[in-house]
Order: structure tokens, then sequence, then C-alpha cells
């Protein structure tokens, strides 16, 4: 039974990942504005799913447990592209490339900094968030910011948590 439920919790997250940006997408570009949806904050989660994608892959995790980060990647990608456009700030998407890109392999110069960036993912998650909370206070509208996109990423966190904590679990009792 708990095999099952915890395959489920994976392949829900999962399948929930591959379409966790697309109301937002669709929100902005129906609009045809960004207006309500903070690209600090993008840039902010942008890089923490980085982090953590690097860092997997560094230590050599196996796929399953980072399968759904280069998906959730490449959406918001996708999403920071349409908030730059709409924004009229087209030209800012090489210099975040760039650095993206640089940052990418400059984590893993040395083994204490990818760490030390791995241990800095959840204040970069918090600040993410406090970022869009911030951008909606100011604008006093919530613009094109999508609720079905914030409860899908509610889901996906406390799954991958529960899931997580099964695994240990299981884990522990083979010992």
């Amino acid at each position: 039974m708990a095999p099952t439920l915890l395959e489920l919790a994976h392949w829900s997250t999962w399948a929930v990942c591959a379409v966790i940006k697309l109301p937002q997408l669709a929100a902005v570009l129906a609009a045809g504005s960004a207006r309500g949806v903070s690209t600090s904050s993008l840039l902010l989660e942008l890089a923490g799913f980085l982090v953590f994608l690097r860092y997997q892959i560094y230590y050599g995790y196996p796929l399953q447990t980072y399968l759904e980060y280069p998906i959730i990647i490449a959406q918001d990608v996708i999403l920071l592209l349409f908030i730059l456009h709409f924004n009229g700030n087209k030209k800012r998407a090489l210099f975040y490339g760039v650095i993206f890109w640089g940052g990418w392999y400059m984590i893993t110069l040395r083994k204490w900094i990818i760490d030390l960036a791995l241990n800095l993912c959840t204040f970069i998650s918090a600040a993410s968030k406090l970022a869009q909370l911030r951008c909606l206070w100011q604008t006093k509208d919530s613009g094109q910011v999508s609720a079905l996109t914030w409860s899908m990423s509610a889901y996906t966190c406390a799954s991958k948590r529960w899931a997580a904590c099964k695994d240990i679990y299981n884990h522990n009792d083979y010992e």
C-alpha cells in the first residue's frame, strides 16, 4: 500500500510540475500584460531552482529526485521572456541569461560553494515569495498572478516533502 501511495505522490508531482506555470503563462498572454507579476520574484525562483538542479546533478542523485526541475525551469524561462516582453525590457533577457549561465558553472568551482548555495535555497525561495507579495502590495492589483499556479505549487511542495519523509522512513526500515 505505502509504495503505491508513494509512487502516486511522485507521479502526481511530476504531472503537476509539467503544467505548473501554464495557468500563469495563459493569464499573461491573454491579458497581454505582466501587471502584478514580479520579475524579481521570478528571477529568485529561477535562481533557486537552478541551484537545486545543479546540486542534484553535481552529487549524482537519481533523476527521479529532480526530474521536475528542468521542466519548471523551462516554463519559468518562457514566463520570464513574456514578462520582459510585456514590460518592454527584452534586452535584459541576454543579461539574465549570461548571469544564470555563468552562475551555473561558478557554483561548482568548489564543493563548499555549491553546498552553501543549496543551504541558501530556502532563503531564496522565501525571498521569491516575499518579492511577489511586495509586488502585489505595491500595485494593489493581483493583475495576471495565477491562483491556480500558486495552488499547484503548494501541492507539489507538500507532496515532495511527504514523499521525502516516506522515502527516509522506508529507507531506515531496511537498514
